[in-house]
C-alpha cells in the first residue's frame, strides 16, 4: 500500500491542474449577455360555470382532472373593513375561530377527522375578505364538506377557545410591536392609509367579547353575501350537487345595506386625483410628510414609502370612467402591476438593485399594491443597519420619481412583463392557487374571463402608461422609519434639508389614536 502513495498523490496533482486549468479559460472568457426572455405562452383556464342556490350563495366551478385533487374555497365579502375601529381585530378572530368548535365537533375532532381524512381546513381574514379553504382528495369530498359546511354554518366559538385566541394574538403583539418591520406595518395603517391594523391592537383585542363574535358571524357569514368556487377533478355538475347538499340549507339572511355599499359602491366624496403628466410632477414632490418612530437599541431600522391610491379593482374616477373602459381593471391594475415589477416586485428590480445589490445596505427591499374596491394601499418597505436608513430612504424616493420622468427602454421592460406573466402562470398551478385568483375576481364581481386575457393585457402596457400611473398615484406620499432614531436622524435632515421630520418615541405610541400618540404625549419636529 505504501507503493500506491506516490501515484495517488501525482494523480490528484493532475487533476488538480485541469480543474485549475479550465477555471482560467473560464474566467479569461468574456461573459456573454443571457438570451432574451421568450415570447409568453398563453394561458387557457378551463371553462368557469357558475350557479346560484335558492338561498343565494352564487357557486363557481372550474373542472381540472389533471390531479385526483379539490379545492372548495368559501369567500366571505366581509373581512376588517367592516368592523368598527374599536373592535379591531374582530373579523380575523371571528374566521380564526370558525374551526374550533361546533354544536356537533370539538376543535380537536375537526383537526382530527380532516387530518384523518388526508387534507386540510383553513380560515382566516384580511382587510377586504374571510376566507374558509378545504383541500382534500376527490373521494373524501363529501366527507370533508360535511365538517367544513358544519364550521362554517353552525359555530359554537366556546369561550375557553375565545379567551385562548384572544391570549395568543395579545403574545404575538407583545412580540411583534418590537420589530422594527411589523411596527412599521402597524404605523402606516393608522397614519397613511386611514385604516386600523387588520389584526387588531393590544387595546381592542382585550376589549372584544365571545357575543361580538356571534354578532359579527350572524350578520356577515351569510349565503348573500358568499361565493362559494370549487376547483379540481371534479364535474360541474358533481359539485353543484355537494354545493347543494352541504349549503342548500344555510339560512337566507339579508345582507346588510352597509356591507353591500361596502363592497360595491364607490365613495361619495374622495381626494382629489393626480392628473399630472411628467411635464407637471416636477412640481409635485415624492415625499408629503416623513414620520420617525424612535425605537431605541433597535438591531435594525425598518425604512418605508406609503401611498393610498383613491382607485381599485372595482373603479376608477376621472377621465378613464368618461370614457368607459375597463375601471379597475386595464386601466388601472395592469400598469401598476407592470410598474411594480420593475420598482420592487422581485429580486432584480430596481429597489433591490439599488440597495442590496449595488450597496449592500439590505438583505431586500420590495414593494407592492393591496388592492381594495375603490382605494388602494401602495407601500415600499426594507430594513437596513440604523446608519445607512436615511440614505435608503433617499433611494427610495429616487427610484420612485424616476418611474414618473423617465422612459423605461424596452430591454428593461420586456424582462419585467415576462416576471409579471410567469408569476401568472406559477399562480395558476394548483387548485388552490386556481382559487385564490378567482376569489379575487369575484369579489369584486370582476369577470373571471379577465383570468385568459391577462397575458395580452400585461403586454399591451406601454412606458406612457407606467409614467402617467406613477405620476398620478404615487406622488406625494410618506416616508416612515422605525428605528434607534439618534444613529440616522443627522443624515436624515442633511438628506431632506427642506423636509419637516416628525418624531414620535415608541413608547409613546397609540395605535388607535388619530394621531398615533398616547393622551399627554408630545411629538418632536
Amino acid at each position: 500500500m505504501k507503493k500506491l502513495k506516490p501515484v495517488i498523490s501525482y494523480q490528484l496533482s493532475v487533476i488538480t491542474f485541469i480543474l485549475f486549468t479550465v477555471f482560467c479559460t473560464l474566467a479569461q472568457k468574456p461573459s456573454e449577455t443571457p438570451p432574451p426572455p421568450s415570447q409568453p405562452r398563453s394561458v387557457n383556464i378551463p371553462e368557469v360555470k357558475e350557479m346560484t342556490l335558492p338561498n343565494g350563495l352564487k357557486v363557481v366551478v372550474v373542472q381540472r382532472r389533471n390531479l385526483p385533487l379539490v379545492t372548495v374555497s368559501l369567500l366571505i365579502r366581509s373581512g376588517a373593513d367592516i368592523e368598527d375601529d374599536n373592535q379591531a381585530g374582530l373579523a380575523n378572530m371571528t374566521a380564526d375561530l370558525l374551526i374550533k368548535g361546533t354544536e356537533f365537533r370539538t376543535a380537536t375532532q375537526i383537526a382530527e377527522q380532516i387530518d384523518f381524512l388526508g387534507g386540510s381546513l383553513n380560515s382566516g381574514a384580511s382587510w377586504n375578505a374571510s376566507t374558509v379553504t378545504l383541500n382534500i382528495m376527490k373521494d373524501k369530498l363529501g366527507k370533508a364538506l360535511s365538517i367544513m359546511s358544519d364550521a362554517v354554518i353552525r359555530p359554537n366559538f366556546p369561550e375557553k377557545e375565545v379567551s385562548l385566541a384572544k391570549k395568543q394574538t395579545l403574545d404575538g403583539f407583545a412580540v411583534s410591536l418590537t420589530q422594527p418591520g411589523t411596527l412599521l406595518a402597524y404605523v402606516a395603517s393608522r397614519y397613511t392609509y386611514d385604516e386600523h391594523p387588520s389584526i387588531g391592537t393590544m387595546q381592542t383585542i382585550g376589549k372584544i367579547r365571545r357575543n361580538d363574535i356571534v354578532t359579527f358571524h350572524k350578520e356577515n357569514y351569510v349565503p348573500d353575501n358568499s361565493v362559494l368556487i370549487i376547483t379540481g377533478d371534479i364535474t360541474p355538475d358533481q359539485a353543484f350537487r355537494f354545493a347543494e347538499l352541504f349549503y342548500g340549507g344555510w339560512q337566507k339572511t339579508p345582507v346588510r345595506k352597509e356591507i353591500i355599499a361596502n363592497i360595491m359602491e364607490a365613495p361619495k366624496e374622495h381626494p382629489k386625483i393626480f392628473t399630472s403628466r411628467s411635464d407637471v410632477v416636477q412640481k409635485i414632490p415624492v415625499v408629503d410628510r416623513m414620520l420617525v418612530v424612535d425605537l431605541p437599541d433597535s438591531g435594525q431600522a425598518a425604512v418605508g414609502y406609503a401611498k393610498k391610491l383613491y382607485t381599485g379593482r372595482a373603479n376608477c374616477f376621472g377621465e378613464e370612467e368618461a370614457e368607459n373602459i375597463k375601471c379597475g381593471s386595464s386601466a388601472i391594475y395592469y400598469p401598476a402591476s407592470v410598474l411594480n415589477s420593475v420598482l420592487g416586485g422581485s429580486y432584480s428590480s430596481r429597489l433591490n438593485q439599488e440597495i442590496r445589490l449595488k450597496r449592500g445596505l439590505s438583505y431586500g427591499a420590495r414593494s407592492g399594491f393591496a388592492w381594495r374596491g375603490f382605494d388602494t394601499n401602495f407601500n415600499v418597505n426594507t430594513q437596513t443597519k440604523n446608519e445607512s436608513a436615511a440614505e435608503v430612504a433617499d433611494l427610495i424616493q429616487i427610484e420612485i420619481e424616476k418611474l414618473a420622468n423617465e422612459s423605461i427602454l424596452e430591454e428593461e421592460m420586456i424582462p419585467r412583463k415576462a416576471v409579471v406573466v410567469g408569476g401568472f402562470g406559477r399562480g395558476l398551478q394548483s387548485n388552490d392557487d386556481l382559487a385564490a385568483r378567482l376569489r379575487d375576481l369575484y369579489l369584486y364581481d370582476i369577470s373571471p374571463n379577465e383570468l385568459n386575457s391577462f397575458i395580452n393585457d400585461v403586454g399591451e402596457v406601454t412606458d406612457d402608461d407606467i409614467k402617467n400611473f406613477a405620476s398620478d398615484n404615487l406622488m406625494s406620499g410618506d416616508v416612515i422609519i422605525v428605528g434607534d432614531a439618534k444613529l440616522f436622524m443627522d443624515d436624515l435632515k442633511k438628506r431632506f434639508p427642506n423636509q419637516k421630520i416628525e418624531v414620535i418615541k415608541a413608547s409613546d405610541l397609540d395605535l388607535n389614536s388619530p394621531n398615533l400618540r398616547k393622551r399627554g404625549s408630545r411629538s418632536k419636529k
